[in-house]
């Protein structure tokens, strides 16, 4: 009986230190359920290249040269990326880590820590989980700890339309086309509520809806 081997996990670098770059490529190919997708010295060639080559975690450094890593969250949801990414850098500040968590990031990996970790860390957030050295987790605390009840984010009601159409296990082109609108527009309804209940992935959007917001259901 045939037996279909399971996906590999596509991982995309971009870092512009390309003796760094090339080596954890390697590091990376050797582990048997890992691919390299693609890897880049900046955020711009990155995109172009993600545009035709689907990857399901992008590496981040942040010093990018002239540029920030920062700036690959914003640009790479107005693409349509819907993959993680995982800070790999050399240091994250702590306002850093603040502003990286409010945009999204699975994780941070410094570039000190012992290599085989890495590998670890991708299948870690791969699941759905972060990866935290423990000098964020504080910064982090911070965000993602409960408000209290008078001050839960109230959702909008297109927000709750779609929400409910996630609640259903449907695909975001699924939820367009029973709203009557874009695709583009339920992700962007999505994302907000990743903000608004402070998760990451549509499995934690769907456990804080029915544990906190059934109210808005």
């Amino acid at each position: 009986m045939d037996v279909t081997p399971p996906a590999k996990i596509r991982i995309f670098l971009i870092d512009d230190h390309s003796l760094f770059r090339e080596s954890l490529a390697r590091l990376l190919a050797d582990e048997p359920d890992f691919e390299i997708a693609g890897k880049c010295p900046s955020v711009e060639e990155a995109l172009s290249v993600l545009a035709s080559r689907p990857a399901d975690i992008v590496l981040l450094d942040l010093e990018l040269g002239g540029e920030h890593g920062s700036a690959f969250f914003s640009r790479a949801r107005q693409a349509g990326f819907q993959g993680r990414v995982l800070v790999v850098a050399a240091a994250v500040s702590r306002p850093e880590a603040m502003e990286l968590v409010k945009l999204g990031v699975s994780g941070f990996f410094l570039k000190e820590s012992p290599p085989e970790l890495l590998a670890k860390s991708i299948r870690q957030v791969m699941k759905g989980e972060t990866w935290l050295d423990q000098r964020y987790l504080e910064a982090v605390a911070q965000i993602v700890r409960p408000p209290a009840e008078d001050q839960k984010p109230q959702f909008t009601e297109r927000e709750r339309s779609v929400l409910r159409g996630v609640l259903e296990g449907l695909l975001n082109k699924e939820i367009a086309h029973r709203l009557g609108i874009s695709e583009s527009s339920v992700k962007s309804a999505v994302q907000h509520l990743f903000e608004k209940t402070g998760v990451k992935t549509r499995g934690q959007l769907v456990r804080a809806a029915l544990e906190k917001h059934r109210d808005q259901l």
